[in-house]
């Protein structure tokens, strides 16, 4: 058998580069910074290999250290699936997800059970509850919230990138027409997502349409209602052509030839840093990152 690396400084060269700092990767190990740099550099002598450039108390991953981590961390996961699947003894992995209803509904939903095939000791205890980015960390292990900038403090995995347009009824459109009037929209209700205020800015802003004062501006805190208010000619929506395309809904119509304006929001899976070596987010967070919801 050949012989195997020191698996404590594996260990302790892997939280480094997950966790970005060799500082949290000491507090999480419990371990002084100076004895996580001898682990380090006990796993160097092992290797060959300069992992990583040190100057002061600052250590910054090198290019053989980057090609090493990709090189190992994927056998490390196989390694601790295999040790998973033959313990009788492990108890199911629990992850308190946050998520708005509509990504649930359209992308989460229908994926998961890919993610029950490949960890079926993975549950997830879902919230659709307001305020998602307030609570990661507290009531939820983490998060996926729509919003156009995340707080640094968080590890966030950008997950699309999208577009917005108005959709309504079509006997609605047909109405208007394919490119309504300035006068025509300012007699119509629009409309808004709750999170969603400044999309409607970016698409009037797109469109040349500044001075736009509807006759009214409804608000609406799920997606799936507006989508039907839309559909039962209350209005105009602004909508992420996403949700638009995936609902299928022959009742409603793009305005404006269906344009598309950049939307201010993404979707974006949010966790605290230090939180990703918990097994059941770190199963999931590299899920989610391949899995092209």
């Amino acid at each position: 058998m050949r012989r195997l690396p020191p698996l404590r400084a594996l260990e302790a060269f892997v939280r480094t580069v997950r966790l970005g700092s060799a500082r949290a990767a000491a507090e999480e190990l419990a371990l002084s910074p100076s004895a996580l740099s001898r682990r380090i550099a006990n796993l160097e002598e092992f290797t060959g290999r300069k992992l990583f450039s040190r100057a002061g108390q600052v250590m910054k991953l090198t290019d053989e250290g980057r090609a090493f981590y990709d090189r190992v961390a994927p056998h490390l996961e196989a390694l601790a699936l295999a040790v998973e699947a033959q313990s009788e003894s492990l108890q199911l992995l629990r992850l308190r997800l946050g998520v708005m209803p509509l990504f649930g509904t359209q992308r989460l939903f229908p994926r998961l059970p890919e993610l029950r095939a490949l960890h079926p000791r993975l549950h997830l205890d879902i919230d659709t509850g307001p305020h998602l980015e307030d609570r990661v960390g507290d009531t939820l292990d983490a998060a996926i919230a729509l919003t156009t900038r995340p707080d640094p403090s968080f590890h966030a995995l950008q997950l699309d990138q999208n577009t917005v347009l108005a959709i309504c009824a079509k006997p609605l459109a047909t109405k208007l027409g394919p490119r309504p009037s300035l006068a025509d929209l300012e007699q119509q209700t629009f409309l808004i997502h709750t999170d969603m205020e400044l999309s409607f800015e970016a698409w009037k802003n797109a469109l040349g349409l500044q001075t736009l004062q509807p006759a009214a501006v409804d608000h609406y805190d799920s997606g799936q209602m507006i989508l039907e208010a839309a559909a039962q000619g209350l209005g105009i929506a602004i909508m992420h052509d996403d949700h638009m395309i995936r609902n299928a809904d022959a009742r409603v119509i793009g305005l404006f030839d269906g344009e598309k304006i950049a939307s201010p929001y993404s979707y974006w899976f949010l966790c605290k840093p230090l939180d990703l070596e918990a097994r059941p987010l770190r199963i999931f967070h590299d899920w989610i990152e391949t899995a092209g919801l």
